[in-house]
């Protein structure tokens, strides 16, 4: 059994690593600190599951998802995020993700959802479930930032947070001229018409 890591933080690496090898210890577990080291080491065998964090330098996370679902895609991925779960939950489940556990999760509740993936299963929290039948809901007048597409509510959740539109650019390895074609979008999908109003909506929302 192979299980790869990709967090760009070392302690959360180290933590789940002696975890999975405590609990699995026939597995061989190895690390990335970006999506491009989780490629590079995926070029070379196939893993029997990723666990891949939403926010590292480069790619994010669910741009590496969305690879992974391309080239890889009998692999199953579970996304460990310090994100809430209300955010990004339906969003990477949609995008082709196995499951969804924040960093707050306790340990027996990873081993379980491990556990769930390995044996070919989805990993769904009561929660999330919820918010997979609410979005199935047509009737529902959905949020302004529901209408995004999973580029565009990064953007928007970058910009809110106070990053330039060139920090956005070279963090997301994209054009200046591309991140900004994102915010004129963003704004008119949300009808916004100032990066201080974005804030404010990332605020009100929850969403930072």
């Amino acid at each position: 059994m192979k299980i790869i890591i990709a967090d760009d933080h070392l302690v959360v690496r180290f933590g789940l690593t002696e975890m999975l090898r405590s609990s699995f210890p026939s597995a061989e577990v190895e690390e990335a600190d970006d999506a491009e080291g989780l490629f590079k080491k995926m070029l070379r065998g196939k893993y029997d599951l990723v666990i891949l964090d939403l926010s590292m330098p480069g790619r994010s996370g669910l741009e590496a998802l969305q690879q992974i679902k391309t080239s890889y895609p009998g692999t199953p991925v579970l996304i460990f995020s310090g994100q809430p779960e209300e955010q990004y939950a339906v969003r990477v489940l949609k995008a082709g993700a196995s499951g969804y556990l924040t960093k707050s999760s306790a340990p027996d509740e990873v081993i379980k959802a491990v556990n769930a993936l390995l044996l070919g299963k989805k990993y769904i929290t009561p929660s999330i479930a919820d918010q997979l039948v609410l979005s199935l809901d047509e009737k529902r007048n959905k949020l302004p930032h529901e209408l995004l597409s999973t580029r565009e509510f990064e953007v928007m959740k970058l910009i809110a947070s106070g990053k330039t539109v060139s920090e956005i650019a070279e963090q997301m390895m994209l054009s200046v001229t591309t991140i900004s074609t994102y915010r004129a979008r963003i704004c008119d999908k949300m009808n916004l018409g100032s990066n201080a109003q974005m804030v404010v909506y990332c605020i009100e929302n929850k969403l930072l």
